[in-house]
Order: structure tokens, then C-alpha cells, then sequence
């Protein structure tokens, strides 16, 4: 799941017992989020215990990390420049995920809030932390490691007005009680054609002639292609699972081998319908659907649901190792699944 010389796999030691902090009415405080005392990114007790970190000197800048060959390959200087310096600030970053994400483009379609999220109190950034979902470990493990922003896939804000009550009140209370930035990237994540969670998925399946697919309020989100070497579902599984996560769903109804594919993380059951006009004999997502299991069977169609979780953690490495290229801040991936 690494990307280029920039990120490097780092093993951590188990937990120790008692160190997961999941209970509501506990008061966490600079310092002292988790139960014992720690220097750096908390592993997530229910992972194999290993976590992405990837680190830049402060005030150097160099080209972006390598993020492979072919369809979705790039390599380049980053569009965005700043003054060199060791911390950076909310709107600097705004402006850095920007020029890598087409936020404004998917405004009118995706529910997310995507952008800065939560603002912090204007202080400068050193560190950011990467992670698939806005939750309170996710937060306390941020904070443990000194985080000035979160990036996250999962946001807090769906396109409803919420009440500042409850789990959703501790949530914003955290973040602002630590001053941690909060910054959401759904859609737009999903669909970059070099760093986003459906390309990586493509190229670790090894898909070529790709295409877009995958229509959501008139915009592709995923993507479509031959296979390099024909597969097995049982193959394919293997080839994306992360930290050995095994895969959510198998619905094993199309030929032994599949020579054609189609990929969209998370939570696109019913896209698999549009696999099967589109006579795809793979179809990978996230999440399985009831509705749609007799529909794969009765199309002839092999369906590989990876988890939603599992399938949604490449983005954000990405983006991650690009950052870690690119600016004079540390970066840090946390690893804290659900196995859904």
C-alpha cells in the first residue's frame, strides 16, 4: 500500500490492555488522551499493528513521490508552492489539497461537506494526521501524535443540519478543546484518476484500457478496464486487501476467471447493476447489498465486496505520501479499521 521512498512501513508493538479510549464521558486532555503516555501515532488494536508514516525535513521541497506507471501514473513537481518554513497554516492547506482535488467540481453532487471542515484557532501546522473516518479514537490517536489537522475521507458534515448534542457535541468538543483542524475529502477522493481509492484499486488489480464508470448524478466516479492477467475472485480479493483484512462479501456467479473488471469503493452495491449492462465479469466495491445478490446471479457476475473500510484507506495513503513529498510538515497515517 506504500507509494514511493517517501512513505515507509513502520511496526509498532500491540497495544497494552485497556489502552483503546472508547468510553463517551471520559475527558480527554492535552497530553493524556490515551491512558498511558506516548510519543507518537497509536496503533490501532484491532490492526496488525503497523501504521504509514512518511516524513519531510522542515523547509525542504521536492517532486511528488512516484505514484506508479500507466493509466494511472504520475510524476511532477506539485502545483503548489509556498514559502519554505516548518509549520503551515489552515488556508495554506486548503490551497495545497486543492490544487490536487477537484473539491468545487463534485459541490452539487456529494453530500460531504468537502474542505476544511473545522477550522483550528489560527495556530500553525507541523503535523498531519491521515485517516479513512472522523471518530473520537481517530481524534485521540491525532491528538496523542500532536496533529494540527486531520485529513479524513469520512467527514462530519452530510448536507443536513445537525444538532450539537451527544456523540455528534464530543466530537466537535474534542476537536476544539485539542485545536485540531479537520479537513474532509469524499467524492473527489474517490474519483482522482492517479491518487484516488478507485485508482489504486484498478492498478493493484492490474486493469488496463481504462475507462470511467460507474454514473452518480451524472458524473463517473469509477473506473473500468481489462485485466493484465485473468483472475480469480478469490485472486483479485488478495491482490486488495489491506493489513490482511479479509473481504466483506464474495458472490462468486460469473466465470471462474474474469478477464474484464470494475471498481468503486465503499458503498456502491447497486452500481453492480451497471456492471452487468456493461457485461463486466468483475465488479469490486466495498459494501454487499441484499437486493443485489440475485441480480449478480441471474447477470453472471462475479462481485468482490472488499469492506468498505479496506477499500477506502488508498486515498488517503496517497495523498498522504504526496503531502510528505511536498511540504515542510510531518505526515502520518492511522490505520484504525472496523472490519465493515
Amino acid at each position: 500500500g506504500g507509494t514511493g521512498d517517501s512513505i515507509k512501513p513502520v511496526a509498532l508493538p500491540a497495544n497494552e490492555p485497556g489502552t483503546r479510549t472508547s468510553d463517551p464521558n471520559r475527558k480527554y486532555e492535552k497530553g493524556s488522551v490515551t491512558p498511558r503516555s506516548v510519543t507518537g501515532p497509536v496503533p490501532c488494536p484491532l490492526s496488525p499493528g503497523v501504521y504509514w508514516t512518511a516524513r519531510r525535513e522542515s523547509g525542504e521541497m521536492a517532486d511528488t513521490p512516484d505514484l506508479g506507471s500507466g493509466a494511472f501514473g504520475f510524476k511532477g513537481s506539485s502545483p503548489f508552492s509556498r514559502k519554505t518554513g516548518g509549520d503551515m497554516t489552515t488556508r495554506e492547506l486548503d490551497g495545497y489539497f486543492r490544487s490536487l482535488l477537484d473539491i468545487d467540481g463534485f459541490a452539487a453532487i456529494d453530500a460531504s461537506l468537502n474542505g476544511l471542515q473545522v477550522d483550528n484557532s489560527g495556530a500553525d501546522i507541523q503535523k498531519i494526521a491521515f485517516a479513512v473516518d472522523a471518530c473520537l479514537e481517530t481524534f485521540t490517536r491525532a491528538a496523542a501524535w500532536g496533529a494540527g489537522l486531520l485529513f479524513v475521507h469520512h467527514g462530519l458534515f452530510w448536507g443536513k443540519t445537525e444538532r450539537v448534542a451527544g456523540l455528534y457535541r464530543q466530537r466537535l468538543a474534542f476537536l476544539l478543546e485539542h485545536d485540531i483542524a479537520l479537513y474532509a475529502v469524499h467524492l473527489p477522493l474517490d474519483q482522482h484518476s492517479a491518487a484516488g481509492n478507485n485508482a489504486v484499486l484498478a492498478e493493484k488489480l492490474g486493469m488496463r484500457s481504462i475507462e470511467p464508470f460507474g454514473l452518480y448524478h451524472g458524473r463517473k466516479i469509477g473506473w473500468k478496464g481489462e485485466l493484465s492477467a485473468e483472475l480469480t475472485i478469490h485472486e483479485a480479493a488478495s491482490r486488495i486487501a489491506f493489513n490482511g483484512h479479509p473481504p466483506a462479501a464474495l458472490l462468486p456467479f460469473g466465470p471462474e476467471r474474469s478477464r474484464s473488471c470494475a471498481v468503486i469503493s465503499g458503498g456502491a452495491a447497486r452500481e453492480a447493476l451497471q456492471a452487468i449492462d456493461e457485461e463486466i465479469d468483475l465488479y469490486v466495491t466495498g459494501e454487499a447489498a441484499h437486493e443485489v445478490y440475485h441480480c449478480a446471479l441471474e447477470g453472471k457476475l462475479n462481485m468482490l465486496c472488499g469492506g468498505h473500510y479496506a477499500t477506502e484507506v488508498w486515498g488517503a495513503q496517497k495523498i498522504c505520501a504526496l503531502a510528505a513529498a511536498a511540504l515542510p510538515v510531518e505526515t502520518a497515517f492511522f490505520d484504525v479499521p472496523t472490519g465493515l
